[in-house]
């Protein structure tokens, strides 16, 4: 079976949503609620952490736009 996602507009919809579900035991989560992070290449997020650090302690190249086209 593949996932849907579903958008509720507002709190009361998103609790009808849940109580529906519960009520034909159909699995469901939350992912905001759920204390795990998403799941991201480890990789990829090490990548972004440094270049975050990086950025915090000004290792940083700056290229003005006119060096661009020249």
């Amino acid at each position: 079976m593949e996932p849907i996602i579903v958008h509720p507009k507002n709190n009361k919809e998103q609790k009808v949503i849940k109580a529906f579900l519960e009520a034909l035991k159909i699995k469901f989560e939350n992912p905001k609620t759920k204390s795990e992070k998403i799941d991201y290449n480890p990789e990829f997020v090490a990548t972004m952490e440094r270049s975050i650090q990086d950025a915090k302690e000004g290792k940083v190249t700056r290229i003005k736009l006119d060096d661009i086209w020249k």
